[in-house]
């Protein structure tokens, strides 16, 4: 019977060590997994921010911790504490950066790009990817120090607005600089801000474009644009690796002088595209960036000026997302927003129809390309297209203005005055009988719906009101018809025309004798401040038999 019940027990004894064997064995993996995951969850990424009082970018003996400044992963905005010190949470890709602070400036590299953070990626970016992402980081340094150092930031100082260099071969890279960076150099604008499609598709390019950014002699800050990704992504999560190696994070804030900057990442890449595309991309923020701005703003006085810079424009969001941005930005009295893209030079007053709630309406402008349309159009005497855009505005950058929580915003054409401000369009001749026919059409590149236009006809002539109107620049669709009609494959002819809206119109008074008149155009814009312009207009009794007339033919010789 002893021996009976021994036998029993020792075969429940096994069956309960087996059964906790399996146990242990189908837990163990998920086990481990939380334990990887949870280790990484709970990581924290921590570190200094101090004056750098000897500029070597080290944190070493005399150098003083700096209160209150903010950093951030992304998601969270931490102020660093009486030391100097901050500690922020940190998964297995993330990138910390400091959110640079009026007075204070960051460390820059050879090219002028600033530094203001630290990738950790320890893994590395994927390696098939054909442009080179990150380099893996390996472990999580034990201290992530950010030097600052001073510098003075008055209340009043200029940012140049850059849109769309898009170069795709090194003939491009060299029509951008010698058409724009050239007459910048020698600017007396605090830094610049590149809005995205820096190239279109060959990021191997983008070495050559920061080489020739930085001749211009300021700091240069870039927004991701959708020719700027690795396209062999699958999803937007990996889309912007060799951008980050380069510029760093995809999103990022900072302030200068009275004004709080958010450069922002609103292209969306996924696979498969749409129409049998390998990829596209839609205009969105997503809910990580949504949390940064909402937790930056509660850092910024709601006194301050905020500009939010951005690749694809506002209206391109989804309602619901344009709606989560505008509740964000709301709370400050004092924003406006720019984005690039579409090739096109254009102003939207976002009010309560649009869903903007805040007392005045939000300010947004589409800033026209510096490549125009794509370096597209007959060549000038330098070799480089003419690359009008589609609303008939010359390829060219904007300037903003600032003086304190007021600001203004120019358009500057490339290779041209400051004074070239609009195209004035008529006739080359008219006769007596057709001039109270006849339309003029005045293209005013920075025009808004807050504008006013005028014209003289004639010295003495009086001063008449223009309309508004929405429809193709005259002068571009006529270029567009002429270059297509030469055939010539040398030249790469424009896309389709499109509406202009910073376009005016008017019919000329009658009156004028014959001879050469003089048309002055005068506008007002919505800073108030007045630009002129001008153009001389034969009027005959009648016009002359028509003369054949071959343009832009050459002949060559062997």
């Amino acid at each position: 019977m002893l021996e009976w019940l021994a036998a029993v027990r020792s075969i429940i004894t096994y069956l309960e060590v087996e059964f906790m064997k399996r146990i242990v064995l189908c837990l163990l993996p998920a086990f481990l997994l939380f334990s990887i995951v949870g280790s990484s969850l709970a990581k924290e990424a921590s570190g200094i921010v101090y004056h750098d009082l000897n500029g070597d970018g080290v944190y070493d003996q005399g150098d003083r911790p700096l209160k209150g400044i903010c950093v951030s992963n992304g998601r969270e905005v931490i102020s660093t504490d009486d030391n100097g010190r901050y500690k922020v949470s940190i998964t297995g890709d993330d990138t910390i950066f400091v959110i640079k602070p009026r007075g204070w400036k960051t460390l820059f590299d050879e090219q002028n790009k600033p530094k203001f953070y630290y990738i950790h990626k320890p893994a590395g970016s994927p390696s098939e990817f054909e442009h080179a992402g990150v380099a893996p980081t390996g472990d999580l340094p034990k201290s992530i120090d950010f030097p600052l150092t001073p510098q003075q930031e008055p209340e009043q100082f200029k940012a140049l607005l850059i849109a769309d260099p898009q170069t795709k071969d090194l003939a491009e890279v060299g029509h951008y600089s010698h058409d724009v960076l050239e007459d910048l150099v020698g600017t007396d604008a605090a830094f610049a801000i590149c809005l995205g499609d820096i190239v279109h598709n060959d990021l191997s390019l983008l070495e050559p474009i920061n080489q020739a950014s930085s001749l211009v002699g300021i700091p240069w800050y870039n927004v991701i644009g959708n020719h700027d990704l690795n396209f062999e992504s699958k999803d937007d999560v990996l889309s912007d690796e060799t951008f980050e190696r380069i510029y760093g994070p995809n999103y990022y804030s900072f302030n200068y002088g009275p004004v709080h900057f958010l450069v922002l990442d609103d292209i969306e890449w996924f696979t498969p595209g749409r129409n049998g595309r390998a990829g596209s991309m839609r205009a969105a923020l997503g809910d990580k960036q949504l949390e940064f701005i909402k937790n930056d703003l509660a850092n910024v006085p709601k006194d301050q000026l905020v500009v939010l810079t951005m690749h694809a424009p506002i209206y391109g969001f989804t309602e619901e997302e344009r709606q989560k941005l505008f509740r964000l930005i709301e709370t400050h009295p004092h924003t406006v927003s720019i984005s690039a893209h579409i090739h096109r030079h254009i102003h939207r007053f976002f009010d309560r129809h649009d869903g903007w709630m805040g007392d005045q309406p939000h300010h947004h402008m589409v800033t026209g390309a510096a490549c125009g349309m794509w370096w597209k159009g007959f060549p000038d005497e330098r070799g480089i297209p003419h690359a009008m855009m589609s609303d008939g505005t010359p390829n060219g950058y904007a300037i903003l203005t600032v003086d304190g929580s007021d600001y203004q915003l120019d358009f500057r054409a490339a290779h041209y005055s400051p004074d070239y401000q609009m195209e004035i369009m008529t006739p080359e001749e008219i006769t007596v009988g057709e001039i109270s026919s006849t339309d003029v059409y005045v293209n005013v590149f920075n025009g808004t719906e807050k504008s006013q236009v005028k014209m003289q006809w004639g010295s003495d002539g009086e001063w008449v009101e223009m309309t508004k109107v929405e429809e193709v620049s005259p002068n571009f669709r006529k270029m567009i018809t002429y270059e297509a009609s030469t055939k010539n494959e040398d030249v790469m002819t424009m896309s389709k025309d499109q509406v202009c809206t910073h376009l005016w119109k008017a019919k000329l008074p009658a009156g004028a004798c014959q001879g050469a008149q003089l048309l002055k155009v005068r506008t007002v814009d919505m800073h108030g401040r007045q630009f002129e312009g001008c153009r001389i207009v034969r009027v005959v009794a009648e016009k002359p038999a028509a003369k054949k007339q071959v343009i832009g033919e050459l002949s060559h010789q062997e």
